[in-house]
């Protein structure tokens, strides 16, 4: 009974985050652009307003403390092993997801790259709005693999509340229920029909 109300709410969960989704994509007649052909396209008038806007990149970065401003080579440095994470990760994702027999994760669903180019922004803005878009969009795309590697190799869910859960958590085992572990594991493990589903 109580794993029914679970499953009820995980459910009323992914119902909420789809209106989400719809009440997010209407805010974009409010902003006066249309998504066409994957590329996000605004209305001329809006383009030359927001252009009017524009303050210059010093007086952006005027801002900013100078503490604020030294800390800049150490905001870029962590560039190098981002790269390095986004390379092996893709790699060990296409060596491995095959044997496990885990779908892909597609990349450009996690790395979206579209900030940078917005025509309100400086070039001071626009290489920082590509910095952060690119290292969170790797950050969760690292993420989603990581979560379907755990759901193959060992999906239990903690004993503690988590603050945040990845994707696949909630098809994990409770904690502490060893039946249902050794019963279902290998079905389990294997069980990603729902990302089956949403290819449809």
């Amino acid at each position: 009974m109580e794993e029914q109300k679970i499953e009820d709410i995980i459910e009323k969960i992914k119902n909420l985050e789809n209106e989400l989704t719809l009440e997010l994509r209407k805010k974009g007649n409010e902003f006066y652009y249309t998504i066409e052909n994957n590329k996000i396209k605004f209305e001329e008038q809006i383009i030359k307003k927001g252009k009017e806007g524009l303050i210059g990149s010093l007086a952006y970065l005027s801002t900013f403390s100078f503490g604020a401003i030294l800390t800049i080579p150490f905001i870029w440095g962590m560039m190098i092993p981002i790269v390095l994470i986004d390379m092996a990760v893709t790699l060990y994702q296409w060596v491995c997801f095959p044997i496990y027999k885990i779908p892909r994760v597609k990349r450009k669903d996690y790395v979206v790259i579209d900030r940078f180019n917005l025509f309100y922004l400086d070039k001071v803005e626009r290489v920082n709005c590509l910095y952060c878009e690119y290292f969170n969009g790797v950050i969760a795309y690292v993420r989603e693999i990581a979560g379907r590697t755990e759901q193959y190799w060992c999906p239990i869910k903690h004993g503690k509340p988590l603050h945040d859960k990845h994707s696949r958590y909630d098809n994990f085992f409770d904690y502490g229920d060893y039946t249902k572990y050794r019963e279902a594991l290998e079905k389990r493990r294997s069980d990603f029909s729902d990302l089956e589903e949403e290819k449809r």
